[in-house]
């Protein structure tokens, strides 16, 4: 579980500076902005809500994908959000340089995909809008990297339709961290097995 909290925390550091950097939020987010617009909410309860929908849903479908970790996720990462917006808000904004915001998102990128697949790898349970991708990955016996990338523009294409921020970093997110997590997994995977490995011998 400590794990991944790490994960989620990682992960969620991406997602704010997505948001902070005013190009187009990573593309469940856009999702969420979306959504917000019709709800009195702030961005994180609303990210939480449309979590717990997506639990319920999984409760029908395969519930073998609902861990207490899962849980955490849902609760947990609407708020991780909220906290790094207050801390990060001074430092990280739509009014700095467009070079300066495109590194800024091309980190997040990354930094969201390695986050991301921490908590994947350490088994005690995925986060809701994570699992979307997980599940139709394992059901269609497809490689994870390209799935993430068709879930994310589905993400992007509803979250635009309800009004959304769409922008040239939420391109680079949809198309790049399905790839870098592809990437990270059997990295994360590595990690996740040594530190555990390490914690059985003490």
């Amino acid at each position: 579980m400590a794990i991944l909290i790490t994960g989620l925390l990682i992960a969620h550091l991406g997602v704010t500076l997505f948001l902070l950097a005013n190009l187009g939020a990573d593309p469940f987010n856009v999702l969420i902005q979306g959504l917000n617009r019709f709800t009195p909410f702030s961005h994180g309860i609303t990210h939480a809500c449309v979590c717990f929908l997506i639990i319920v849903f999984l409760l029908f479908a395969d519930r073998s994908y609902i861990k207490a970790g899962t849980l955490v996720c849902m609760a947990a990462g609407g708020p991780i959000i909220d906290m790094y917006t207050y801390l990060l808000g001074g430092l990280v904004n739509g009014d700095m340089y467009l070079p300066v915001r495109l590194l800024i998102v091309a980190a997040a990128c990354m930094i969201l995909a390695f986050g991301m697949t921490v908590v994947i790898q350490s088994d005690a349970g995925t986060g809701p809008n994570d699992l979307v991708a997980v599940v139709i990955s394992d059901k269609c016996r497809k490689k994870f990297g390209p799935v993430r990338v068709i879930v994310d523009v589905l993400f992007v294409l509803t979250g635009v339709l309800l009004g959304g921020v769409f922008g040239i970093g939420t391109l680079i997110c949809a198309f790049l961290v399905g790839t870098a997590a592809g990437y990270f997994m059997p990295l994360s995977r590595q990690i996740v097995e040594q530190i555990l490995q390490t914690a059985a011998e003490r």
